[in-house]
């Protein structure tokens, strides 16, 4: 059984390789990289490093060759890019005979109204197409993407919104991983859809626990659309992104991520990890990254 994870350099797909190796004898694992001299540590651990390229779809086919299960992880870009390298991969993994297609997509991606959802709906069928296994991994949102939020409140900024009362399933990347590796190698995952989704929460719930984790009151500032994206501006964000943030307060406004699962459990038998163990991990980070 041979398993291959696209995408293995970038920070979610670290996490999976690492959480694979595990379990899975790395001579079982194959990666596929854009630059292969970034994997140059995995194959010292005995990885097959592949190059494949989404945008050379010619690299797909021998970096594809001879796979079983094959994960996509979803690509970074505008959504008119995303569409056309994940449409590649997937023909590229029909024309290599894959037996199986995980694929990282969004929560809710088939009726999802977020600016996001186009490439993952796309994908989706584009997967659904070829008649091949799949699973798909909608993944809600990452703590991760927070960040720059709570580094803010570690240097004494409020905690800016314009995404009002909407909730967010907030969890790990290294859930997410966990779950991806699970779904990679576990039995009974063919042709499934998983809600990967922490226990939905405010903006103000949110802030309140990381507030709980730092033993600091952590100020909520709800401001319009128009607000935030000056905020933003003036703390460094490229002006490029500015718009970007802003229609993902917009996409948290409606609740478009406020979704109820207990994926999670059925994935890994527990849920995700508690919200206010992934900050005291996340501001740990920051902390010795400071030091």
């Amino acid at each position: 059984m041979k398993l291959l994870v696209t995408g293995a350099t970038g920070k979610l797909g670290t996490k999976i390789v690492e959480t694979l190796l595990e379990t899975v004898p790395a001579e079982q694992l194959a990666v596929s990289v854009r630059t292969p001299e970034k994997a140059e540590n995995l194959q010292a651990r005995g990885i097959d490093v592949r190059h494949g390229d989404f945008d050379q779809p010619e690299t797909l086919d021998s970096a594809f060759a001879g796979i079983d299960r094959l994960l996509i992880i979803s690509a970074d870009g505008d959504n008119e890019t995303r569409i056309r390298q994940h449409t590649a991969a997937v023909e590229a993994a029909h024309r290599a005979g894959v037996g199986f297609i995980a694929y990282t997509s969004l929560g809710n991606a088939s009726e999802s109204k977020v600016f996001l959802a186009p490439p993952h709906r796309a994908t989706e069928a584009a997967i659904l197409k070829t008649g091949i296994p799949y699973s798909f991994l909608r993944n809600n949102w990452y703590l991760e993407n927070e960040i720059p939020s709570i580094q803010g409140v570690l240097a004494g900024a409020p905690w800016v919104t314009s995404a009002g009362s909407g909730k967010v399933g907030w969890a790990l990347q290294q859930d997410y991983a966990e779950a991806a590796a699970a779904v990679l190698t576990g039995e009974g995952h063919e042709n499934t859809v998983y809600e990967l989704s922490g226990k939905p929460m405010t903006q103000e719930e949110l802030a309140a626990a990381v507030g709980k984790v730092i033993e600091k009151e952590v100020p909520v500032l709800q401001v319009d659309d128009s607000t935030y994206a000056d905020i933003m501006k003036q703390a460094g964000i490229p002006d490029f992104v500015v718009p970007i943030l802003v229609e993902i307060q917009q996409g948290i406004r409606a609740n478009a991520l406020a979704i109820e699962s207990d994926d999670f459990e059925k994935v890994l038998g527990r849920p995700a990890t508690p919200i206010e163990q992934g900050i005291s991990d996340i501001v740990s980070g920051i902390t010795q990254t400071e030091q």
